[in-house]
């Protein structure tokens, strides 16, 4: 079943004098379930695919449809409670509260939105993420790669239709970025999350149903990352 739908999505930027086609008439489909790698270069749009993709930015051109939903025709205010409600977010900074402990930083999205956390939910999610003896700590007692595990961790905790993660292993070791992407693998796998990440490293789309390359603002599909 479809879950993502994008059709000719164009974006440019201003800069100086000269603009800059960030996106040119982009289209492609996620099903349902499917966890997909967008590669390319810095500057090439892939951020800025994710974040027309996501509703943090609008496009000049096209359309973005989640679950049938048009994003661009919906108001500022209906689009940011369809985003917190639909769309859980991964960046390579890991923008965790530090005051708020490992299990709140988790849940605090539902907060957000008046919803009472569900405990077994919650239990299962610190055991897949390898965080149940941490769920105490603030973010400054952990490492690098557990604090990526919040993020996720959090990203999940609404149950949205669709993960964004830009470059969510950016800041990390390599054997952190593994883990890291494992992690992701297998909460897809197991909740039916449909994840779409963003890596400038070829080595971890291996896991990836599916990769895109975005190349001076063009899409073009590779095949699957395992093969």
């Amino acid at each position: 079943m479809e879950l993502l739908k994008v059709e000719n999505l164009s974006k440019g930027y201003r800069m100086g004098e000269a603009r800059v086609e960030a996106l040119k008439k982009v289209s492609f489909s996620v099903q349902r379930g499917e966890f997909c790698a967008v590669v390319g270069a810095s500057g090439s749009g892939k951020s800025t695919l994710l974040n027309c993709i996501g509703g943090l930015d609008e496009a000049e051109e096209g359309k973005v449809f989640l679950n049938g939903k048009d994003l661009f025709a919906m108001g500022e205010n209906e689009r940011t409670i369809f985003r917190r409600r639909n769309i859980g977010f991964i960046f390579q900074s890991f923008h965790l509260i530090p005051e708020l402990n490992v299990e709140q930083n988790m849940i605090f999205p539902l907060l957000l939105d008046d919803k009472k956390p569900d405990k077994e939910y919650v239990e299962e999610m610190l055991e897949i993420l390898g965080l149940a003896d941490r769920r105490k700590h603030l973010p400054g007692q952990l490492s690098g790669g557990q604090q990526q595990r919040v993020a996720i961790g959090r990203a999940l905790m609404a149950r949205p239709f669709l993960v964004l993660a830009d470059e969510p292993t950016g800041n990390l070791d390599s054997r952190s970025s593994q883990d890291v992407m494992d992690l992701l693998c297998r909460a897809s796998r197991h909740y039916l999350q449909t994840v779409l990440m963003i890596t400038h490293n070829m080595n971890l789309t291996a896991s990836a149903d599916r990769v895109f390359r975005v190349t001076d603002g063009e899409l073009k599909e590779l095949g699957g990352g395992a093969e």
